[in-house]
């Protein structure tokens, strides 16, 4: 995409739903020849050009290797009201996140252009800090330097959970570093207190109208420790709006491929997400109306999965294959999304699954899986779809089912006793021992 052509893919093309907005706006006269005005951020001009700063390791705008140098281009361009990051091909060395901001579009050349996550070191902590600190003491510093991302980890005393927090080093004395936010959760030493340099390869939090593209993002999943989905992955974004991520590469993290949550109208395109610990594509918790075409998701654990209350959303032309349990999974509060014409090849539990949750106000209800390619699911007892819990008007329409391995116990598609109004429509299936197996 041409930078001539940023603005209409991004704040651009949000005039007609943002202006219109409010009780009686059908009648207001429609805008014809905008101009920017102060405050006026629905209404823009469709500017021809926006600033570009190009980042490579020479003969660049801004030169280096590293995220320090994409972090300077970003906060640039984005100073200057929006535009294009050009990433030229070399190999970018990360310590923390590269931080994204509204209105930047951050655009790679393809395979040459990688980011790659430094290998991360933990330790415990040193000292109990309180949820108003903004410092901690590391046992063992070794490793650890100013600007990296780390992520603390301690156990609640009270609840028994888990809190998890991701800071970035700014200042030391010795073992004792400060912190560039406060804590607001105690990391105290009998909850077992936790750093380590880990953080999601590009990062976007409270953004939008951002652009990602044409990037290879390498999460070196075997010098890294783990930290899923909720928190990190190649991509990570968190309470995000008017999102494109197209022509990506994220591999070998330890945890997801992408990962959104709390984010609406995020299209997913031709990308490919391959050899990740966890999920490829993790559309995350209430996010709305997600578009997920064209990608290719290879050898994670599950390929496709839809979090919580994930609604309106598309998911059609993907290829997903070689998945450790399930191909796509849909689950708590997962309504009104289609699934239509992917080839799902070879998940190594179930093919699509609709997950079994705590009651029927949880279920994944009004769905619909059409013109799919499912085959070779699970072991010898896999199933191709499965519907569980009390899921309820799902549509299963013009699906081919294929087992070429033998019958075994294999089913093809298995309603549970609780699911109602399921609709089988035009289904072929071949090659298991069950075709539809009506669980009573």
């Amino acid at each position: 995409m041409h930078r001539r052509n940023f603005l209409g893919t991004t704040a651009g093309s949000l005039t007609a739903t943002t202006w219109a907005a409010g009780k009686g706006a059908e009648d207001r006269p429609r805008v014809t020849e905008p101009r920017a005005t102060s405050g006026d951020s629905a209404i823009e001009p469709k500017w021809e050009e926006r600033l570009t700063i190009t980042v490579g390791p020479k003969k660049a705008d801004l030169v280096g290797n590293s995220g320090r140098v994409l972090q300077a281009a970003v906060d640039s361009v984005a100073r200057l009201g929006g535009g294009t990051v050009r990433v030229l091909p070399g190999t970018y060395l990360l310590r923390n996140s590269v931080f994204l901001r509204t209105g930047v579009r951050l655009v790679g050349s393809g395979a040459e252009s990688v980011l790659l996550k430094a290998p991360s070191v933990s330790t415990r902590l040193a000292l109990d800090s309180d949820w108003f600190d903004q410092e901690v003491t590391l046992a063992n510093a070794g490793g650890f330097e100013l600007g990296d991302g780390v992520c603390l980890r301690a156990k609640n005393t009270d609840t028994a959970g888990t809190e998890v927090l991701k800071r970035t080093l700014v200042a030391r004395s010795g073992k004792r570093f400060k912190l560039d936010r406060p804590l607001r959760h105690n990391f105290w030493l009998m909850g077992e207190a936790s750093a380590a340099t880990l953080f999601p390869l590009l990062c976007g939090e409270e953004i939008a109208d951002v652009v990602i593209e044409n990037l290879t993002l390498d999460g070196n999943r075997k010098n890294s420790g783990h930290l899923d989905g909720n928190h990190a992955g190649c991509i990570w974004l968190q309470d995000c709006s008017r999102v494109t991520i197209r022509g990506v590469t994220a591999r070998q993290s330890n945890g997801d491929g992408i990962s959104w949550q709390v984010c609406h109208d995020v299209a997913v395109e031709g990308c490919h997400c391959h050899d990740n610990a966890d999920l490829g594509l993790h559309p995350g918790s209430g996010s709305q109306r997600p578009i997920i075409r064209g990608n290719k998701l290879e050898r994670n654990t599950i390929g496709l999965f839809f979090c919580w209350g994930v609604k309106y959303g598309l998911a059609e032309k993907n290829v997903i294959e070689d998945t450790r349990n399930f191909g796509i999974s849909i689950g708590h509060r997962d309504t009104d999304n289609l699934v239509r014409d992917n080839d799902v090849r070879r998940s190594g539990k179930v093919g699509v699954l609709f997950r079994r949750e705590r009651g029927k106000a949880f279920a994944p209800h009004r769905n619909r899986l059409e013109g799919n390619r499912i085959t070779d699911s699970g072991a010898e007892d896999g199933v191709a779809i499965d519907v569980q819990g009390e899921t309820e008007d799902v549509t299963i329409r013009g699906n081919r089912i294929e087992e070429t391995r033998g019958r075994a116990r294999r089913v093809g598609i298995r309603l549970g006793k609780q699911t109602r109004n399921v609709k089988l429509e035009a289904n072929q299936i071949e090659g298991v021992a069950v075709e539809v197996d009506r669980q009573r």
